[in-house]
């Protein structure tokens, strides 16, 4: 109980210390730039004392339950040998944790009203709503199947290099296909996928399934995913926006 009380303590002061600059560069351009006083002083304190908690207890979950469950869940699916359940944890791991990406939820959100805004989709409740979740179900399932190339990559020992050079191929060939409207959504798909909840499980996915396979490096072979992870949005949601 101790030591755990003693770690968490750290990551607070980690936390605090990799928030200074921020705070620093806000007040520089506060007190030299702005030049104007600061309103609810009380509340920008109490946020950034919970801005700090919050990472610290983040931080502190992730080495305490995330990484663990997704090495040891790796590591033990991959010493039965069952390939279908192996990908199929893959699948559902990538496809579950971006359907609960909050960046996700907020983007698909914004992107409908501006959709609505722009004449794109009509401006009822309902066609918003149905807007976002086919946005976000099509980049939960792109991360899904992002996973499970990079599961066949680390078994088969493909080369990453030629996967993601021949996925911004296909990209730059999309980009030019798909409607105007769908390209900046699609391209900042790839980089809400990559937040908070599906980094750390994904990573510790990649190194659990290296690191349990005989031949593979977890340096070489077990990172790699999150790459996928955020160029299969975009190829996703180009098709979508050519298709639908």
């Amino acid at each position: 109980m101790k030591e755990s009380l003693y770690a968490l303590a750290k990551d607070a002061a980690n936390s605090l210390r990799d928030l200074l600059p921020i705070v620093l560069v806000i007040g520089v351009f506060q007190v030299f730039v702005i030049r104007q006083p600061v309103e609810g002083l009380m509340s920008l304190f109490i946020g950034g004392l919970l801005v700090v908690a919050g990472l610290a207890c983040f931080i502190f979950g992730l080495r305490l339950a995330l990484f663990p469950v997704g090495e040891g869940l790796a590591y033990s699916l991959a010493g039965k040998g069952s390939v279908f359940w192996l990908i199929t944890f893959a699948f559902v791991l990538g496809f579950g944790t971006t359907v609960a990406e909050p960046a996700l939820i907020a983007v698909a959100a914004e992107a409908a009203q501006v959709a609505a805004a722009a004449g794109e989709i009509t401006s009822s409740a309902e066609s918003m709503a149905r807007y976002a979740y086919g946005l976000r179900m099509t980049v939960a399932l792109a991360v899904g199947v992002a996973l499970v190339i990079g599961v066949f990559r680390i078994l088969a020992n493909w080369s990453l290099p030629l996967i993601i050079i021949g996925g911004y191929v296909l990209v730059i060939l999309l980009t030019g296909l798909a409607p105007p409207e769908i390209v900046g959504i699609a391209y900042d798909s790839g980089a809400v996928t990559t937040s908070t909840v599906t980094v750390p499980l994904v990573t510790a996915l990649g190194v659990g399934l290296a690191s349990s396979l005989r031949g593979r490096n977890p340096m070489i072979d077990g990172f790699g995913l999150i790459a996928l992870a955020s160029l299969t949005p975009i190829l996703f949601v180009l098709i979508y926006g050519i298709l639908v």
